[in-house]
């Protein structure tokens, strides 16, 4: 078995969570294939999907991804799929017992990041195991990039 790279090779990014960064401190990240019927990979070829509000949970032996929302393909008949069903995430089982030992143990949470095509054409999300930050970590966060946008603007003036 070949070691997995840092960075996943992502092709097309569909859905992006740029809120869970903000919103969580995140611990390690893991790529999860993601059980889908034909429709909702139309729909998301149309790069239509949304991962905002959603989460991952481990029930019994499988993850499952929460509240992530695909639309309705438009050129679906009556076989297309629900929009906001639970879908399964495909993971080894040493990695779910992983995740599943730190969402009981330390409190993390799971964490979709975003929803992608990688270089073969498979639907992927990336999933992390994440603890929630605190109010002033935030605010501390916010003051960081702030100053970081000063300092470029400043860099980009004088330079």
């Amino acid at each position: 078995m070949r070691p997995k790279p840092q960075t996943f090779d992502k092709k097309k990014i569909v859905a992006e969570n740029r809120r869970a960064r903000f919103d969580y401190a995140i611990e390690t990240t893991y790529e999860a294939g993601i059980a889908l019927t034909g429709t909702e990979v139309k729909s998301l070829r149309f790069g239509e999907g949304s991962i905002a509000e959603s989460y991952a949970e481990v029930r019994g032996e499988e993850v499952w991804l929460v509240n992530s929302n695909v639309p309705e393909f438009s050129h679906g008949n009556r076989f297309n799929h629900e929009a906001k069903r639970p879908r399964k995430l495909l993971l080894h089982e040493r990695e779910i017992n992983k995740l599943h030992g730190a969402v009981a143990r330390e409190g993390m949470t799971l964490v979709p990041l975003m929803i992608y095509f990688n270089s073969r054409g498979r639907a992927k999300v990336e999933l992390a195991l994440a603890k929630g930050k605190k109010a002033h970590d935030k605010r501390d966060a916010i003051k960081e990039r702030d100053w970081k946008r000063e300092q470029g603007r400043i860099l980009r003036d004088r330079g």
